[in-house]
């Protein structure tokens, strides 16, 4: 194994879809990490990556044989608000993997250079976001949540401008896809029929192979949203934006920018700091899907065929994601209370507890593991409502060992990322390594990492996060 092996089924639906845009090349590249397992998963080398050629890649700065380097061309609703013209302003796909089993992969490099759709910016990204994008995605990766992932992060020896002089990066994103209800929008906002069904066609025959038509695609992205945004809520994960052009068709959570995961738990937990309104708090999440959802629905009523039996039958659709939703959000949070076949009166007795971490801000990740292990009343000042709702709890005869597999001991709290990345930004990257490999394996308990697990102390809380821009 030497070079990725590229087949990009992308670029062959044509002009309109993506501007062909090399990478900028920078000035004295480093890695930082290489994800070894993720690379032997696309049928990669990883001491190819870490040779010369390899980083050169993984930086920009050298294109392998078959790459193709695209932005992708999208709109997207930013916080209600249409833009026409999004598009990949940081970021260019290299191309497609084939990986040994067949399954097909993006590579993609974030913080690349600027191009026809950075409009004004510089293309670039520093090295916090993407320190911040490789453990979140490896974490959510790990515990079980469909998402892209991180195959390298490349410090670039060169400094980018935001508030201050920062170390650029560029992370290596890999995906099955990165379509999104945003690049549907761009073309059904143009009346451009033609390259919406082919868009279409495009995802049904690389994501939904049974779908049959943009109907049954439909379907296919309402089911794999509801799974996956129940996911994030069993984690206490805030997206923090969550625009349709960040929203991604295959189901996978894309764009890691301001998210972050609530230590206190309080349902309208907001960190990004530009959600001033709380539109993408924790709690808003699933209302949000649903209205991206209709995004997507509606730019698909021209290519479903006679309009108003289109229109009531996407509408049936959409209006399904809640039932969706419920039933995983149910099966995931009793897997949390050890229930392996929650019955639908489980419900009030997991909302009892929320109820109770809610007036307590009792830690979120702490007390569902502390159902596991015995430890949980502990996270409560006043103990004797919980007490009172254990009682309960233990009537259901819950499974210890599946809430153990249900609930992390350690997740990505948002003061250990701030100190990899102060460290990182010091040039000491063994902070990010030493919580990388914790994360890998969330929910198994160990010593050597039991400091990773503590909440936040007084003046190490991080209430507000930023966009990776």
């Amino acid at each position: 194994m030497t070079a990725p092996r590229f087949d990009n089924s992308y670029t062959r639906l044509g002009p309109g879809f993506y501007s062909r845009t090399a990478p900028t090349p920078v000035g004295n590249p480093g890695l930082v990490a290489v994800n070894d397992d993720l690379a032997r998963r696309l049928g990669l080398d990883p001491d190819w990556l870490r040779g010369p050629a390899g980083a050169a890649m993984l930086a920009g700065n050298l294109m392998p044989p078959g790459a193709d380097p695209i932005a992708q061309a999208y709109a997207g609703h930013q916080f209600g608000g249409l833009s026409p013209q999004l598009g990949d302003g940081r970021a260019v796909l290299l191309g497609e993997v084939v990986a040994p089993d067949g399954a097909r992969f993006d590579i993609q490099l974030k913080g690349s250079g600027p191009t026809p759709f950075s409009r004004r910016g510089d293309g670039r990204a520093w090295l916090g976001p993407v320190l911040r994008e490789y453990l979140v995605s490896e974490f959510m990766f790990a515990a079980g949540v469909p998402t892209t992932r991180a195959l390298a992060a490349a410090t670039t020896g060169e400094t980018v401008i935001r508030e201050t002089a920062l170390p650029g990066a560029v992370l290596t994103r890999v995906a099955s896809s990165h379509i999104r209800v945003g690049t549907f929008e761009f073309f059904a906002i143009r009346g451009d029929i033609e390259r919406l069904q082919a868009l279409a066609d495009h995802v049904i025959a690389r994501h939904y192979p049974d779908a049959g038509d943009a109907m049954g695609m439909l379907r296919g992205v309402v089911s794999r949203q509801a799974d996956t945004v129940a996911a994030w809520m069993a984690l206490g994960f805030v997206h923090g934006v969550m625009n349709t052009d960040n929203m991604a068709v295959s189901g996978e959570t894309i764009d890691y920018g301001p998210c972050a995961f609530m230590d206190a738990y309080h349902p309208d937990t907001v960190f990004s700091s530009i959600d001033r309104g709380g539109r993408y708090a924790w709690s808003e999440q699933p209302r949000v899907a649903v209205w991206n959802l209709a995004q997507l629905a509606s730019c698909l009523i021209p290519i479903m065929g006679e309009e108003q039996h289109a229109v009531e039958e996407a509408t049936r659709v959409v209006h399904g994601f809640p039932a969706l939703y419920q039933a995983a959000w149910l099966k995931r949070f009793g897997a949390k209370l050890g229930l392996a076949d929650p019955a639908p009166g489980d419900r009030a007795l997991v909302e009892r507890l929320l109820d109770i971490m809610a007036a307590q801000q009792a830690d979120f990740t702490r007390v569902f593991r502390g159902l596991a292990d015995g430890s949980a009343q502990a996270e409560f000042a006043d103990p004797a409502p919980f007490a009172a709702w254990r009682s309960d709890w233990d009537a259901r005869r819950p499974d210890l060992d599946l809430a153990a597999r249900a609930n992390p001991v350690r997740i990505p709290r948002n003061h250990r990322i701030q100190q990899v990345i102060d460290a990182g930004v010091g040039g000491d990257f063994q902070p990010f390594h030493r919580l990388n490999r914790a994360l890998a394996a969330p929910f198994d308990a160990d010593p050597d990492w039991d400091d990773l697990c503590l909440s936040p102390q007084a003046g190490e809380e991080v209430r507000v996060t930023f966009c990776g821009t």
